[in-house]
């Protein structure tokens, strides 16, 4: 073979990487190879035709002016070579091939466009998940469930699928969103698919999922230029957490050749501009016993709002007193607010880098039968106009204990 033109030896290659290819069984690692072998055959068949174009003006030229032609490097083809042209890609199962793929795609590019209800009957393999989740939710030879399915499996959710060109093959591949609960919330990736040559669904890799910066992901789109735009979500509104704070970014994926990385968008957080900083100091006093033997207890909080964000309200939490004896008890709003418990009282709160003072009385025992309250912590927080509760900068100096100074 040492006399067979080098672009030859290539083809002859790819032929047999092709065979072996099919032998393998489907999987990751099989679709990754499969499309390395895409790229290579197409550009094989690219450079072939090249010389072909080169070649087709000179064989002319040496007629026109009455010479023999001269037979070109690719006129001695051996005849047991496999024919020059390969099947075309193999269509959808509803029976209509992709049109990019039949317009773009390399003669090895089979169209990966796959339906829901094609893909949730395949057994397909998945990218690994986060630790966190348990054992059920499998990884190899998986019947993607149901969405709504309330068992710790992996399941297609309702998003859209996505269809376009993410592998740079030319053929269309399929990029869907799937999940697996784990107690409230659910650990979710998008994961990219396409097909091998004899028409299976095998899994090209995963582009991005939770616990990788992010806690949620809301849904993704592929773009025309092939790269995959994912809207990631910081926090997973379960378990009680309000879907108000959510914050979301876009972040933009691309196929590498081996992997998907992350080419366009946020790559952090960074602090949530909506939240304020508010700091809390409290005393406590405890009046002379009254004729009743009760005592007037008197609790005055300094609230200080750091800032930027000035303060609506802020509400206190476990001051459960009884008896509401003087001081701001009778202005407090006791109502509920969105994704919050009922707070102890709820007042207007400083605005930024202002500083507000409360005072609550209530009567209590002078301790000397035995009956003390023992000491307790008070949390102030910030609502908003909408009595929405916020996550405060620095919680740890929301927090204050109280203790009745009994003598």
């Amino acid at each position: 073979m040492s006399d067979v033109d080098p672009r030859l030896r290539e083809r002859f290659a790819a032929y047999r990487n092709d065979v072996t290819t099919r032998v393998a069984g489907p999987g990751p690692d099989q679709a990754r190879r499969t499309l390395r072998r895409r790229r290579r055959t197409v550009m094989v068949a690219a450079a072939a035709a090249a010389v072909v174009l080169v070649a087709a003006p000179v064989v002319a030229n040496a007629t026109l002016n009455g010479e023999r032609p001269r037979p070109v490097p690719e006129q001695s083809i051996d005849p047991t070579a496999p024919p020059t042209s390969a099947p075309s890609p193999t269509p959808s199962a509803t029976g209509s091939p992709s049109a990019t793929a039949t317009a773009t795609a390399g003669p090895d590019a089979p169209d990966g466009r796959i339906s829901r209800a094609q893909l949730v009957a395949a057994r397909v393999d998945l990218p690994d998940w986060p630790s966190l989740v348990p054992n059920t939710c499998t990884t190899s030879d998986v019947r993607l469930g149901a969405a709504r399915t309330p068992d710790a499996v992996p399941v297609l959710l309702d998003a859209e699928l996505g269809h376009g060109d993410v592998d740079g093959d030319g053929a269309t591949e399929t990029v869907a969103l799937v999940a697996c609960r784990y107690a409230e919330a659910s650990a979710k990736q998008v994961v990219a698919f396409d097909r091998d040559s004899d028409g299976r669904i095998v899994t090209v890799g995963r582009v991005v999922r939770t616990n990788d910066g992010f806690d949620d992901i809301l849904g993704m789109r592929i773009s025309s230029a092939g790269s995959v735009e994912v809207r990631v979500a910081d926090i997973q509104p379960c378990c009680g957490t309000p879907t108000y704070l959510v914050r979301e970014q876009t972040r933009t994926y691309r196929w590498n050749g081996e992997r998907f990385t992350q080419t366009d968008g946020p790559t952090a957080w960074g602090k949530d501009s909506r939240l304020t900083d508010l700091k809390v100091a409290v005393k406590v006093t405890l009046g002379p016993a009254r004729a009743d033997t009760r005592r007037p207890l008197t609790m005055t909080f300094t609230v200080t709002n750091a800032g930027p964000h000035d303060a609506d309200q802020v509400a206190f939490h476990n001051l459960e007193f009884d008896d509401h004896s003087g001081g701001d008890w009778s202005k407090c709003d006791t109502s509920d607010g969105a994704g919050r418990t009922i707070p102890s009282c709820r007042l207007p709160g400083p605005r930024a880098d202002e500083t507000r003072t409360y005072t609550f009385v209530s009567l209590v025992s002078d301790g000397t039968s035995g009956e003390r309250t023992p000491p307790w912590t008070t949390e102030v927080e910030h609502w908003d106009a909408q009595d929405r509760w916020w996550p405060d900068l620095a919680r740890q100096d929301n927090l204050v204990r109280m203790e009745i100074p009994y003598q």
